[in-house]
């Protein structure tokens, strides 16, 4: 028998996954309480039943948000590699689009925000540093056997930096935006994925 879940725990997820997008678009310091309470549909008052502190909730927020692209990312790869694409392609495929660009509300946090993470306090801090470990390991399952497996964290470095570059272009030069993830992407395949 499913349990269903209480009011309590339905509104603390919605303040939760509304969280979990503003932190994205936003980063760290520009997600306002009142803002995510009245996108959750709940007063401004009713935070504290819910959480400690504003870092309780950014903690939370940036967990969720890891977990959130984890499963698009699954979802998306395992389409792709049931075509005959390599898991590492598809990797790359997904990670290094357009949409991954333009959708800040459900990207990969660690792109979004790995440039802030070192200045949160440690409750923040360390469950942001989590999702970094996180996509590395996600990656570093995807290499195929035959591409050196020390090469993870540059390939993991590759894909955070074409990402923020494609995003600081996008809006004035797209033609360029492009060619970051378009080039990045070829380069990173004729190196690694070796069957």
């Amino acid at each position: 028998m499913t349990s269903i879940p209480g009011r309590k725990a339905i509104s603390h997820e919605r303040i939760v996954e509304g969280a979990s997008r503003a932190v994205r678009r936003l980063g760290y310091h520009d997600v306002n309480v009142h803002q995510v309470m009245r996108s959750a549909k709940l007063t401004h008052g009713g935070f504290y039943a819910h959480f400690a502190s504003r870092d309780a909730m950014l903690a939370e927020a940036v967990t969720q948000a890891g977990l959130d692209i984890a499963q698009v990312m699954h979802e998306q790869s395992t389409r792709l590699v049931c075509t005959g694409m390599s898991p590492f392609r598809a990797f790359l495929e997904i990670y290094l689009s357009a949409g991954h660009i333009q959708d800040l509300d459900n990207g990969c946090p660690v792109s979004l925000l790995s440039s802030e993470m070192f200045r949160q306090a440690p409750e923040v801090a360390e469950p942001s540093r989590r999702l970094i470990v996180d996509l590395h390991a996600r990656l570093s399952r995807t290499l195929p056997a035959a591409a050196p497996q020390d090469a993870s964290w540059l390939i993991t470095s590759a894909l955070l930096g074409a990402v923020q570059l494609a995003r600081a272009l996008a809006g004035s030069d797209p033609a360029a935006a492009d060619a970051v993830l378009s080039d990045t992407k070829a380069s990173l395949l004729a190196r690694y994925d070796i069957r």
